[in-house]
C-alpha cells in the first residue's frame, strides 16, 4: 500500500467518526487518571513500550484534543536505537502517530559488510480508532483498531539480504482494560504483519513473503498513583533466512514525574538480531503529554 493511499484512507475515517458540525461539542481541558494514556510505542502509537494499547495519545478526554511527543533510546549489546515522534488524540477517539527510528550496528556493521555504524532508518506514520468501550469507566473494556505505514530508508540494502520489499503496512486490534479497585491493566494486541524486525530489515522475505498474525501483550500493576511496573511480550515473524528473529520481552517500570511527563525503564531481551545472538540490554524514554 503506498503513502498515499494510506493517508487518504486514514483521512476517511477521521472525516467518519468525527461529529457532524451541527452536533460538535465545546472543547475544553479534560484529564484522564495519570498514566492511563499509557506511553509512546516504539513505533509511535500510545500503550506500552513494545505494544499499542488500545488507548488515545494524550491527556484530553472525549472532550478535548490531546498531544504526546516522545523520545526513546534502547541500548543492547550489540546495538543501540533511538526514535522520536508526536501524536495527537482527538477527542479520545481517534489517534494519529509519526515516528522516526534509526538503528545504529555500530561494531557490527563490519561484521554485516555494512562499515562500522551503518544505521537503518525508518519513518512510521500511524492511525488508530477506538471503535467501543473504555480502559476504567465502561462496562466494555478498551478496544480499538489501527494502521501502520513503514518507510524505510535502505531499500538497496535491506533488499540485498533478502527483503522483498522497503514499505509496508501493519494492521492491528487492541483490547485493554484497568481493573481499578486492584490496579492491574491487562492488554492484548493481534497484528496483522510482514515486517522484519519492525520493517527496519525490510518487509517479507526470502523464507516468507505473505502476511502473519502475531500476537502482543501486557500486564501492569500500578503500585501508587505515579508508578507502575510490568512486563511485555511481542511475537515476531521469521521472514529471512540470513536473520533469524526471535519473539521479546521486557520487563518495565513507568513514573509520572507530573501530569505531563512520565519517564520508562525497562530491561529488554531483543534475542537475535541481524544474525547476532542475545540483544539485551535497556530501553528508556520520556514523553510528554496534554
Amino acid at each position: 500500500m503506498s503513502f498515499t493511499r494510506f493517508t487518504l484512507i486514514a483521512a476517511l475515517a477521521f472525516t467518519s467518526f468525527a461529529p457532524e458540525i451541527g452536533e460538535a461539542r465545546p472543547l475544553r481541558n479534560g484529564g484522564k487518571l495519570l498514566l492511563t494514556n499509557g506511553i509512546s510505542s516504539l513505533e509511535g502509537a500510545s500503550g506500552g513500550g513494545m505494544t499499542p494499547w488500545a488507548v488515545i495519545a494524550g491527556n484530553e478526554t472525549s472532550d478535548g484534543i490531546g498531544l504526546s511527543v516522545h523520545g526513546t533510546m534502547v541500548e543492547v549489546k550489540d546495538y543501540d536505537y533511538q526514535s522520536a515522534g508526536a501524536a495527537i488524540g482527538w477527542r479520545d477517539r481517534i489517534e494519529i502517530s509519526y515516528a522516526h527510528q534509526d538503528f545504529n550496528t555500530n561494531e557490527i556493521g563490519v561484521a554485516l559488510g555494512l562499515g562500522k555504524d551503518y544505521a537503518f532508518s525508518q519513518d512510521i506514520i500511524g492511525a488508530k480508532l477506538k471503535v467501543a468501550g473504555d480502559l476504567v469507566y465502561d462496562r466494555l473494556p478498551a478496544i480499538a483498531v489501527g494502521a501502520q505505514y513503514k518507510k524505510n530508508n535502505n531499500a538497496t540494502i535491506v533488499r540485498a539480504i533478502g527483503a522483498q520489499d522497503d514499505e509496508g503496512v501493519d494492521y492491528y486490534a487492541s483490547i485493554s482494560r484497568l481493573f481499578l479497585s486492584r490496579s492491574i491493566l491487562l492488554s492484548g494486541t493481534a497484528r496483522l504483519t510482514k515486517a522484519n524486525q519492525l520493517g527496519i530489515l525490510g518487509f517479507g522475505g526470502d523464507r516468507h513473503d505473505s502476511y502473519s498474525v502475531q500476537f502482543e501483550g501486557s500486564a501492569a500493576w500500578q503500585l501508587s498513583r505515579r508508578l507502575a511496573i510490568g512486563g511485555e511480550y511481542r511475537a515476531k515473524p521469521d521472514n529471512l533466512a540470513i536473520a533469524r528473529e526471535d519473539d521479546w520481552f521486557d520487563a518495565f517500570a513507568a513514573y509520572a514525574v507530573n501530569r505531563h511527563l512520565t519517564a520508562s525503564i525497562a530491561y529488554v531481551d531483543l534475542g537475535s538480531i541481524a544474525t547476532v545472538k542475545k540483544q539485551r540490554g535497556v530501553f528508556f524514554q520520556l514523553q510528554a503529554a496534554f
